[in-house]
């Protein structure tokens, strides 16, 4: 079984737990509650042995050493998994994704996947960039997201539109439904660090995106570090008196981690249903009547792939694609227009 010897930082939190969740790499991938599961089993030691308490306190300098397990190993198999295919040809394959489906297999789901369903329907004729899990995959959007996505058929395709991605000129609309509204007169909204308002009454929220310094599951805004990130909002119906929620279309500009989500949280719009970022903020029941409930109990993030454009990376023509959002969303969007 690896080691891992970690020393505590000087920055780090007196508690065991959070202090390695903080000093271990990023490559490590090791989450505060993975650490804290490890600490549990006798996993890690310190300078007086092995530590069992993640409450323990440690100092600054001291060295701790974490035994990792072997990752799972994973194996994608073909799955007969029902596809809504928006485009394909011979170099790839425009998937409409529904919420709840994971795009390629990894430990905690390693069946059911986009990945197995893919290798169902275009057999061995997927991009083999990405190895045996990622076959094809060029961008990938969350579990609980739902819409568009493009995946390489071919090598070439893939190198393309990796080319694209990579220089932003992809173009992606999301559609999501947001706690709040987009004021230019908000005094809190415009004094929030990187968010600013262009002509349009168009919201731009710019900043480091990077892993959470005590969550590695999470990821967080930071001015010092991280990878650049620019998402642009623009309201587009809002609800309740005062308006409470509104429907809005995000534009990308970078393609980070949860970049929508933590964005929008940053600026004190977080989604409906978003169980990480979303925060404790509810609407309220004057503000929203009986539609109040069903934005409380609304299951996932409220966020759609509503548009994918890209030029073909083989013929270079141009494409683009539009999804209606999936009917979970519609139904809670119709609920919201009927407040008085």
């Amino acid at each position: 079984m690896p080691t891992l010897v970690v020393t505590i930082p000087d920055d780090a939190p007196q508690r065991l737990d959070k202090a390695l969740a903080l000093a271990v790499p990023e490559d490590a991938a090791l989450s505060r509650s993975h650490l804290a599961r490890l600490i549990a089993d006798g996993a890690v030691s310190g300078p007086d042995g092995v530590v069992r308490d993640g409450r323990a306190r440690v100092l600054a300098g001291q060295d701790y050493t974490i035994a990792v397990p072997q990752p799972e190993t994973v194996e994608a198999r073909p799955e007969a998994i029902p596809l809504v295919i928006a485009h394909e040809d011979d170099d790839l394959i425009v998937i409409d994704k529904p919420a709840g489906m994971v795009v390629h297999p990894a430990p905690g789901s390693p069946r059911g996947t986009l990945v197995n369903a893919l290798l169902a329907h275009c057999g061995d004729s997927l991009s083999g960039i990405g190895g045996e899990r990622r076959p094809g995959i060029v961008h990938r959007i969350d579990k609980d997201t739902s819409g568009l996505l493009v995946v390489a058929k071919s090598d070439r395709a893939h190198h393309g539109l990796a080319r694209q991605f990579e220089a932003h000129t992809a173009q992606r609309r999301y559609l999501a439904l947001a706690h709040g509204v987009i004021d230019g007169a908000d005094p809190r909204l415009r004094g929030t660090p990187g968010v600013s308002l262009e002509d349009g009454a168009v919201l731009k929220i710019a900043s480091g995106l990077a892993r959470h310094a005590t969550d590695r599951q999470r990821q967080a805004v930071y001015f010092d570090k991280g990878r650049h990130a620019v998402t642009r909002a623009r309201m587009l119906e809002q609800f309740g008196r005062p308006p409470a929620v509104m429907l809005v279309e995000c534009r990308l500009e970078t393609g980070r981690t949860h970049q929508i989500r933590v964005h929008m949280a940053h600026a004190g719009l977080g989604l409906i249903g978003d169980p990480v970022y979303g925060g404790a903020r509810r609407a309220s029941v004057r503000a929203l009547g009986a539609a109040a409930e069903a934005v409380a109990a609304f299951p996932r993030q409220a966020l759609h792939a509503a548009h994918l454009g890209f030029d073909h990376p083989v013929t270079g023509r141009p494409l683009a694609f539009d999804s209606p959002l999936p009917p979970d969303m519609q139904a809670l969007l119709d609920r919201l227009r009927a407040v008085p």
